[in-house]
């Protein structure tokens, strides 16, 4: 990479930095291109430069938080046991969605929806499309499920349940708490997908 590179590279990534901060603090219909120009300690010309409207902007800034350092779930479905596998990545999956910039992107998207349905639209396209993918691959050749669907969504579902309190202030589960809900959650999927056979 060349020094000219290098120097885009760096600004880009003091840009999303800026918005990052200024959108999880100020919301998405408050947030300036001013403001954040100015926590970037750029011009506003520049962040226009890279990032051409607030919408690009602030997608661009939900693919720069990513999924956080630990969402390694998918790799567990590459397990051999088929129940360790559903374990690992019921864990992982919690884990991720419980990451403080997680919950507070998603009350942002909850008080904004109304004003701004786009960043909602654009959150969901931006989605998990590979998780859904791999996921339904799990299921249909490690478990025999030739409509995965409605299992798929009951247990995430399930999965989902600490998010829910943790958006509402009531804390979040140790990881000791975090295994044991996971082996639970997967122990009620396989019972009950061989209570369908």
């Amino acid at each position: 990479m060349s020094k000219q590179e290098t120097r885009k590279e760096k600004t880009r990534q003091a840009i999303l930095n800026a918005s990052k901060s200024v959108f999880l603090t100020e919301g998405y219909v408050l947030a300036s291109m001013d403001t954040i120009a100015a926590r970037a300690q750029v011009t506003k010309q520049t962040v226009y430069r890279y990032f051409p409207s607030k919408l690009e902007l602030f997608e661009a800034t939900l693919r720069h938080m990513g999924p956080g350092p630990k969402a390694d779930f998918l790799e567990s479905l590459e397990v051999p046991d088929t129940r360790e596998a559903l374990i690992g990545f019921a864990t992982g999956f919690m884990r991720s969605h419980l990451r403080q910039e997680h919950l507070d992107t998603i009350r942002l998207l909850i008080a904004e929806a109304p004003k701004a349905p786009e960043i909602v639209r654009s959150f969901f396209a931006m989605g998990p499309s590979d998780t859904k993918e791999r996921l339904h691959e799990f299921f249909n050749n490690r478990l025999g499920v030739d409509q995965p669907e409605i299992p798929m969504r009951l247990w995430t579902a399930m999965l989902f349940a600490h998010q829910e309190a943790a958006m509402l202030g009531r804390g979040i589960p140790t990881e000791e708490e975090l295994a044991i809900y996971a082996e639970t959650a997967t122990d009620y999927l396989l019972a009950g997908l061989a209570a369908r056979t």
